[in-house]
Parts: structure tokens; sequence; C-alpha cells
């Protein structure tokens, strides 16, 4: 029954592009990043973009990451974000297990948000990026 159903609200738990130079080329790194003073156990995430451009709706594959579990006040890569899909729509599905609850939540970068003129300091990271909370 719906009122058995009890929705916790994922808190601490972060996603974040990171600018990071390769070969004297910049990279953009996506990160799940864990503030929780508890581990994440069984972290699954799936991505995909999106938009609806002129009445046709574009879409990106998804694609679908095991990360395992995440210790806490750390964060681990999740997956190189190609430039070409910042103008779209960005999502990030978590799911994960804390005190054996099923906990999920969805990050969205907006269109032209992972841009280096929104860097901000990172919770856990001592890089700078762009975070969805």
């Amino acid at each position: 029954m719906k009122k058995d159903i009890e929705i916790t609200e994922v808190k601490d738990v972060y996603i974040a592009a990171v600018l990071e130079q390769n070969a004297g080329q910049d990279t953009w790194l996506v990160y799940l990043i864990n503030d929780l003073g508890d581990m994440i156990e069984g972290v699954m995430i799936t991505s995909k973009g999106h938009v609806d451009m002129e009445g046709k709706d574009i879409r990106t594959a998804v694609m679908r990451h095991r990360i395992g579990n995440v210790p806490f006040k750390t964060a681990v890569k999740v997956e190189i974000i190609d430039s070409q899909v910042f103008g779209i729509f960005n999502e990030y599905w978590v799911s994960f297990f804390l005190d054996g609850k099923v906990m999920e939540k969805k990050f969205t970068f907006g269109p032209h948000t992972i841009d280096k003129d929104f860097l901000e300091d990172l919770p856990v990271m001592k890089q700078k990026g762009i975070i969805v909370k």
C-alpha cells in the first residue's frame, strides 16, 4: 500500500562535473560525492541526455554504471562527459543502500551549466567543479 512506502530524502550525496587536464586538453569528468558520515552501498547510476528541440525529442544512449560501495567522505569517478552534450539536459539517477534502506535521487545538469565560468569548491574533493544537489 502507498501508506507503507517510506520515502527518505537523500542528503549529502551529490553529482559533480570536474574539469581536468589530460594531455594538454580539457576533459570533464562526472563524480559521485558521498559527503555522509556513513558508507553508501551497492551504488548504481544511470546517465542520459535529452532535450526537446524544435518539437523533436533528442535523446542520448542510456549508460549504466555499477559503482559498488562508496566510503564516507569520498568521491568516485562515474564517467567522462563529452562537451557536445553540454547544450542538453544531462540526468543522473543514483540508487544505493543506506542503513538497509533503498535510496535514490535524480541529479540534472541543465543546458549550458557545465562551464568553466561556474566552477565552485566541492565538498570532499580538493578540485573545483559544477555540483548538482
